[in-house]
């Protein structure tokens, strides 16, 4: 008997379910569904499950991929109707190299979005004729079906939502493709989700507080988990007048949310995570300009990704210690919001003057990484954020910035994330970009003069790490939300940062 394993999850936030698809996994059984997937890196001839589809259409498929406009390019789709046995196959190229990880994704994405949404019937995606060297193909396709299966629609009428939809992906390794799913990427999946909900959300409805018990419900019965928020009182304790400068323009209160994972079986040092968290950014003082502001709701993706990779690991159950830190503020003006000039005194002594109110993730990070070195320890830290203009600009997006002191990581990063998906390019460091930012009446500017504004922004986080310790800078402000779909995310929020830190976890275990 063809053995179908099926494995489903759902997010709970509030009142509303937002649910992935429902996913299953099986032998190759063609009944199961008359409405196919199949990939081909050839017009000329098919393999596998493609070729046996073609011999059940009575060669109907070949003859209309070589009729028509279908490529084998990667990720390109096109969809036959009325190829009798079958209501609908959709053909995806895949091109002729072995696919890598992030390209099973890219094709698993591609198949799902070639589909009817809504869909009733149930999509059998056929994945025994693959070219790839990467264990578990099947499950990472079915990664990159179930993230751009993603919608948004909490706030929509009942008869406008979009269901999730259905699909087995059938080979001949199910049971290690369940097995790789479940106990593994399905949790990928979801931090992703998280990440994407959270910036999807309006800022009325994700505040800093709001932040913090949306996350801290997810982590509920999650072993090895230990949260700590820190309030304004022990703000003040720690002395972290960035944070609660920025903080203190707004009706809710700054947070600091600590997620702390003790996965290792020793207490070896943790890596750390730091995700900038404003929870609405109307430049305070240093007010934006209307156009594009309703986005800035989104300027907490930083702390979303890194919430949303600390569940991925967590809920896995990854034998490794990692903590994620996250500064949460809402910076608005009022009578209360600091402004141009002021010196704020940070908690690790140093003063910053502010030039532009506009330029408030820096402040806040630079709390936020300063707590986590003198209170974990960390063997490495990635600082992640939507910082700067200037990253967009030079790296669109395509690529986040990517910042480090050390070429040899540098050359690293960016390899993970050519494996993830999620690529990286390199801004550089100069010791000028600190000069820039030296203060007449502070220690330094939270900004500096001349053009280079991603790498000023990251050398204000720089004056607040320890030189030796293995640091990455993350400037995601190009790519964390894009106008346009793409294989793995519909247009919106992408959830950046989440698969670029799982891999980076991934890496530091083996």
């Amino acid at each position: 008997m063809n053995k179908i394993i099926g494995f489903c999850l759902t997010i709970l936030f509030s009142a509303s379910t937002l649910a992935m698809p429902d996913v299953k996994f099986s032998d190759v059984d063609l009944k199961q569904s008359n409405q196919l997937v199949v990939f081909i890196d050839s017009t000329e001839e098919l393999k596998g499950s493609a070729s046996t589809v073609n011999k059940h259409t009575n060669g109907q498929l070949l003859a209309a991929i070589k009729a028509s406009n279908a490529t084998i390019k990667l990720g390109s789709t096109k969809t036959f109707y009325g190829l009798t046995p079958y209501n609908q196959v959709t053909v995806v190229g895949t091109g002729k190299s072995p696919l890598t990880q992030s390209q099973l994704q890219d094709i698993g994405g591609a198949a799902i979005a070639a589909m009817p949404a809504n869909g009733k019937t149930v999509i059998s995606i056929l994945t025994d004729n693959l070219t790839t060297q990467v264990t578990d193909a099947e499950s990472w396709i079915a990664m990159g079906a179930a993230m751009r299966d993603y919608h948004f629609d909490k706030y929509k009428k009942a008869d406008a939502k979009t269901e999730p939809r259905k699909l087995v992906v059938q080979s001949n390794e199910s049971q290690k493709a369940t097995a790789k799913y479940q106990g593994d990427l399905a949790h990928l999946v979801k931090g992703i989700y998280l990440a994407r909900d959270m910036a999807s959300e309006p800022g009325k409805s994700i505040y800093p507080q709001a932040f913090v018990e949306r996350v801290e419900d997810l982590f509920d019965d999650i072993k090895n988990v230990d949260i700590d928020v820190l309030k304004v009182k022990q703000m003040k304790k720690y002395k972290m007048g960035a944070l609660l400068g920025v903080g203190q323009g707004s009706i809710h209160d700054p947070r600091m949310l600590v997620i702390e994972y003790n996965g290792a079986d020793d207490d070896s040092a943790p890596i750390a995570l730091v995700g900038k968290g404003i929870t609405f950014d109307t430049g305070g003082i240093s007010l934006k300009k209307n156009t594009g502001m309703w986005a800035m709701k989104s300027d907490l993706s930083g702390a979303a990704a890194v919430a949303g990779t600390m569940l991925a690991v967590a809920s896995r159950g990854e034998k490794v210690n990692l903590v994620g830190v996250i500064p949460l503020a809402e910076n608005m003006p009022s009578q209360d919001a600091i402004r141009p000039g002021d010196v704020l005194t940070t908690m690790q002594g140093t003063t910053i003057e502010i030039m532009s109110t506009d330029a408030e993730g820096r402040l806040i990070l630079a709390d936020a990484v300063r707590y986590a070195q003198d209170k974990y320890k960390p063997s490495m830290l990635v600082n992640i954020a939507t910082l700067t203009g200037s990253a967009v600009r030079a790296l669109s997006d395509e690529y986040a910035g990517l910042v480090t002191r050390d070429w040899a990581l540098t050359q690293k990063m960016m390899d993970l994330g050519e494996i993830s998906g999620e690529s990286v390019w390199p801004l550089p460091l100069h010791p000028n970009h600190f000069t820039q930012i030296e203060s007449p009446i502070a220690d330094i500017k939270n900004s500096g003069a001349g053009n280079p504004g991603a790498s000023i922004g990251a050398a204000v986080v720089a004056t607040f790490i320890d030189k030796d310790l293995p640091w990455v800078h993350l400037d995601i402000a190009g790519v964390d939300w894009l106008e346009t779909d793409i294989n793995v995310a519909p247009k919106g929020s992408q959830g950046w940062g989440v698969r670029f830190m799982d891999q980076l976890v991934r890496e530091n275990i083996k």
